[in-house]
């Protein structure tokens, strides 16, 4: 599991990689705490996530819900078709503005 943070123009990019699972998800919510703090925009590119487990639906809750209370949008880009299946069948899906690029997030947040 891994989380890296980068900047481009005003938007927070948060790279996911690994196994999002019961043992990660708690070290990466950490992770996004002060980010989501200062964020106004936030994509999360997931094209390295292996594996989503119900923990990993929960933490990606919290990160919707706390942009939700600081006025934050939020995008995630780069599911891979099970990812996006999951996502779809359990309704967080709905949380987000999705896309299949991080490239195309971005341009998308930017206006």
């Amino acid at each position: 599991m891994g989380v890296r943070f980068d900047q481009q123009d005003a938007i927070t990019i948060g790279s996911l990689s690994g196994e999002i699972d019961g043992k990660t998800s708690p070290e990466i919510q950490e992770a996004f705490l002060p980010v989501l703090a200062e964020s106004k925009v936030l994509v999360l590119d997931m094209k390295e996530v292996t594996f989503l487990s119900s923990a990993g639906l929960r933490m990606l809750l919290y990160v919707y819900r706390q942009t939700q209370a600081g006025d934050c949008r939020v995008a995630l880009s780069g599911l891979d078709e099970q990812l996006r299946d999951t996502m779809t069948i359990t309704g967080f899906i709905g949380f987000f503005e999705v896309y299949e690029h991080l490239d195309e997030a971005v341009a998308a947040l930017k206006g």
